[in-house]
């Protein structure tokens, strides 16, 4: 089957993901703060001020892609696999004509299991070939 969607993680793949543990665990260890209190905080901030609208128009997302499924949209964040099936259902396309692109491993399961072919992006090089061995041709 052709391929005549594509799902693409934002944070990791085409952007940063920003204030991600990996980030507020380097602002701990310059600043010392009580990494205890800092989880709490953004885990009670994380889905109000998730902030994806922000990066929308702040990267011009929109004119590469046609809609967002944001969890700060839908209300379902993965790895729930409701985030998936409902982008499967407003989309309208068979699951197999699907490509989504992610750097988590387990998100990238989900969505097999789902059906939806998947590549772990690793790097630009290696996800552009697995792209290209899906018959996808994309900028070198």
């Amino acid at each position: 089957m052709p391929i005549t969607t594509l799902f693409l993680d934002v944070g990791g793949v085409r952007l940063s993901n920003g204030w991600d543990h990996h980030a507020r665990r380097r602002v701990a260890r310059h600043f010392h703060p009580d990494w205890a209190e800092m989880e709490q905080r953004h885990r009670l901030t994380f889905e109000t001020h998730e902030g994806n609208a922000y990066r929308i128009h702040q990267f011009k997302l929109n004119a590469l892609v046609d809609s967002f499924f944001s969890s700060c949209f839908v209300h379902l964040r993965k790895p729930d696999a409701e985030i998936f099936r409902l982008a499967l259902n407003v989309v309208q396309a068979p699951a197999r004509q699907i490509v989504y692109i992610e750097d988590t491993p387990m998100f990238v399961a989900i969505a097999e299991g789902l059906g939806i072919r998947s590549i772990l992006h690793r790097d630009y090089a290696s996800t552009g070939a697995e792209l290209a061995a899906l018959g996808l041709q994309y900028a070198t």
